[in-house]
């Protein structure tokens, strides 16, 4: 019998970051706070667009 050259395929988390996993320094922020945040800096910038005109 002849041998079969089989082929390898990568492992499937080949090259990904599991970003998870990793702690980073900083605010730990909520996505409330974060919608919060941005409804705020929205209102600013059109409260600041019409106050000078």
């Amino acid at each position: 019998m002849a041998k079969k050259d089989k082929k390898v395929l990568p492992p499937s988390g080949a090259g990904l970051v599991r970003y998870f996993e990793e702690e980073t320094r900083g605010p730990k922020l909520t996505p409330e706070q974060v919608v919060i945040m941005t409804v705020i800096l929205a209102a600013l910038c059109i409260a600041l667009r019409y106050s000078y005109s």
